[in-house]
């Protein structure tokens, strides 16, 4: 498996990693500058030579894997046979300088309805490094002419149309994602409100609306979906920063993904 490969493994499982490289060589060394290694909590997957400098290297990154905000390092090695390293000497006669790059798990966000707030949502967040899941039972709001204004974006973005049933797809998601109920139909938005509560793994879920509207769908999931206090507490609303009380769609997006932030940074800590 090539490095790209695992690299993209490791963030579809959403699981924290490190890309070790070879950034210097003096003399003689095991590989050549360039020579990588991905470092997984269980596993590793290609070689920067083996020996002394990939064990201390795996210790290393598993050490920053667990570390909160970790961030790149460079490891210096001197192969000859008057350095004693931590898993044995390697006397090659040269130096290596090694780069350690932390691969922490990037957040996922998924949004259900790609309408006014839902594109300008997307928009803003296709700028930071996510995986963006957009979710639309109507095949125009995900049409590529539509989404073009996404097309230099930072994040990793899935289109699901989902003609019938969108709540499948809450099903696929990754453990930790965070979900935004903005559909068209309040009819969708509630089967989708249920649908998250009885999903395990979520993050936070966010509908947005009314109070009024919010206080139909919380007597229906209390009364047909059987649903406690507690659980429908998880559902957030409204959504964003309640202090910006303009209700144009940028306005309510921008309030939207400033609060997500804050929620990445509480994640990171």
């Amino acid at each position: 498996m090539t490095w790209v490969a695992a690299v993209a493994r490791l963030r579809a499982r959403r699981e924290p990693g490190a890309l070790v490289t070879v950034a210097t060589v003096r003399g003689h060394a095991p590989r050549k500058a360039g020579a990588k290694l991905v470092v997984g909590r269980d596993e590793t997957w290609g070689s920067i030579g083996g020996g002394n400098i990939e064990a201390v290297a795996v210790d290393r990154a598993r050490e920053v894997i667990e570390t909160p905000d970790a961030e790149p390092e460079l490891m210096q090695f001197a192969l000859n046979d008057k350095v004693t390293g931590r898993h044995g000497v390697q006397c090659c006669g040269g130096a290596v300088g090694v780069l350690l790059e932390p691969l922490p798990v990037v957040p996922a966000v998924a949004v259900f309805g790609v309408g006014h707030v839902g594109l300008e949502l997307a928009r803003i967040l296709a700028r930071f490094d996510l995986d963006l899941h957009l979710v639309d039972t109507r095949p125009g709001q995900l049409a590529d002419e539509r989404l073009a204004v996404l097309g230099d974006a930072v994040a990793q973005v899935h289109v699901h149309h989902t003609p019938l049933l969108p709540e499948e797809v809450l099903a696929e998601l990754a453990p930790g994602t965070h979900v935004l109920i903005m559909t068209h139909d309040h009819a969708e938005d509630a089967a989708l409100c249920d649908a998250a509560l009885r999903t395990p793994g979520l993050g936070t879920i966010g509908l947005i609306g009314s109070a009024a509207k919010w206080s139909r769908f919380r007597h229906r999931l209390s009364t047909e979906g059987g649903h406690d206090d507690a659980t429908i507490d998880r559902i957030k609303t409204p959504i964003g920063l309640t202090e910006i009380t303009g209700k144009e769609p940028a306005v309510i997006a921008v309030g939207v993904a400033a609060d997500l932030l804050r929620t990445f940074e509480r994640e990171r800590g």
